[in-house]
């Protein structure tokens, strides 16, 4: 499985849906250099779309899901198992800061409550930090939730994605280092990347 975040401009977005990625992250963080203030005059239509919020208010992402038709919640901040739950029934995925396998302790209070968590590299900013953490770390999760691998992957980074397994490693996702500027991807990167993903 394959989501491309941080995506704004309604072509970029119709190109890099074209290309058969599954998941389609917006940021609605205000901090948030890939901040969606407005509707784009297109939104994808064969992936699903993911709303990606920090510390938001149950109202502001129950707003964003009827404007934007969100089809999954993806939770950035401090949120608490009992927010998460609130959201139901819509999917939701908790991202966690990973540095050591001490982090992991963070994710079980959230087991059976969301539906994916998303792993991705401790950083000054929240996501899109562009760095990877050791994925060697990951041997030491051993929850039941599946979960999407973040964090720093690269156009370069096809073989190391593919040659990785971890059983509950159910897809990658992608933003910064394939970006030509903040919210704007480079699409013949991320194609040649989707196709050698693909093959595999």
């Amino acid at each position: 499985m394959i989501k491309v975040c941080g995506m704004r401009e309604a072509e970029n977005i119709r190109e890099a849906e074209a290309l058969g990625i599954d998941l389609m992250g917006f940021i609605f963080w205000p901090k948030s250099s890939r901040y969606v203030s407005e509707r784009p005059a297109y939104l994808p239509k064969k992936c699903k779309r993911v709303g990606v919020f920090v510390d938001a208010s149950l109202e502001d992402i129950r707003q964003h899901v009827t404007d934007y038709q969100l089809d999954i919640i993806q939770l950035h901040g401090q949120e608490s198992p009992a927010f998460a739950k609130a959201l139901k029934p819509l999917p939701v995925i908790k991202a966690f800061n990973i540095a050591t396998a001490e982090d992991f302790r963070q994710t079980v209070a959230y087991e059976g409550i969301v539906d994916y968590f998303l792993f991705d590299s401790k950083g000054k900013a929240v996501g899109g930090n562009g760095k990877k953490f050791d994925w060697s770390a990951l041997e030491a999760y051993h929850g039941e939730t599946p979960f999407l691998l973040s964090g720093g992957i690269g156009p370069d980074d096809a073989e190391s994605v593919i040659s990785f397994h971890q059983p509950k490693c159910i897809g990658i996702d992608l933003n910064s280092r394939f970006e030509i500027e903040p919210a704007l991807k480079d699409i013949p990167k991320l194609r040649q990347f989707v196709n050698q993903f693909h093959h595999e």
